[in-house]
């Protein structure tokens, strides 16, 4: 069963001579369960996908469904219930005023959850942070720490596929893995389904089961994490991307 189905996605800003195509004709279908990674260079329009499936890039034509529903103009509530959204700086994405217990227990409030209390120290728990980071502020916490929160805000409507914007290039190095290793574990814990952006070959590599790789706003190759090991692209610019990552 697909949990994620893009046809002809066209994805454009502003109008007539000022028009800017950023997707063109993307297609590609994630299963249930499954990690799928986009790729290429900064540009090629990896992250606008991932904003028009969200309603963030309003301009978009062609089809997204997700778990078998098609999307609108418009999202209904529940379609944020089954999709979120981690970003790729922890620190922007999360409310330098807020908590992280009001972060989370304003997320949760939004969802219709009443037993808010457990469930944040639940997620927090999941996040591997614990209680005693619950009443600390942003500018109190780490990269690795603040991208923690944000996963954990991620986790609270209980959804079934999450968006993961390049959720480890703000990080130090010596926190990527950590981070990379939460995310695969809550994957398989949650039975969750990833839709990732990344230009880092070796992060889809560790993650995904299957990418695209995008040059200018359109997939040019979709293949399996087996090829991009063995470094067995068949287009060029995959060929290309493969050989300078190595």
């Amino acid at each position: 069963m697909s949990m994620l189905e893009i046809e002809g996605l066209n994805v454009w800003f502003g109008r007539d001579r000022d028009r800017v195509d950023a997707v063109k004709q993307a297609s590609f279908n994630v299963g249930a369960g499954e990690s799928f990674g986009l790729v290429g260079e900064s540009g090629s329009g990896k992250s606008t996908i991932l904003r028009a499936i969200t309603g963030l890039a309003p301009t978009w034509s062609g089809r997204i469904a997700v778990g078998g529903m098609a999307i609108g103009r418009s999202r209904p509530k529940q379609f944020y219930k089954k999709v979120q959204m981690v970003f790729q700086d922890p620190y922007a994405s999360l409310h330098p005023r807020h908590s992280v217990d009001a972060v989370l227990g304003e997320t949760l409030h939004l969802h219709g959850f009443n037993d808010i209390d457990a469930r944040v120290v639940k997620l927090l728990d999941d996040v591997g942070l614990g209680q005693k980071f619950r009443f600390r502020y942003p500018h109190q916490l780490s990269g690795g720490q603040r991208q923690r929160v944000a996963i954990a805000r991620a986790l609270a409507p209980e959804p079934e596929l999450l968006l993961l914007d390049e959720p480890t290039s703000a990080l130090d190095v010596s926190v990527q893995a950590e981070i990379l290793n939460l995310l695969a574990d809550l994957r398989q814990e949650h039975g969750l389904t990833y839709l990732m952006v990344s230009h880092d070959l070796s992060v889809v590599g560790h993650m995904c089961d299957r990418l695209a790789v995008m040059k200018d706003g359109e997939i040019v190759e979709i293949m399996d994490v087996a090829a991009l090991r063995a470094m067995q692209a068949t287009h060029p610019y995959s060929q290309h991307l493969l050989q300078a990552s190595v």
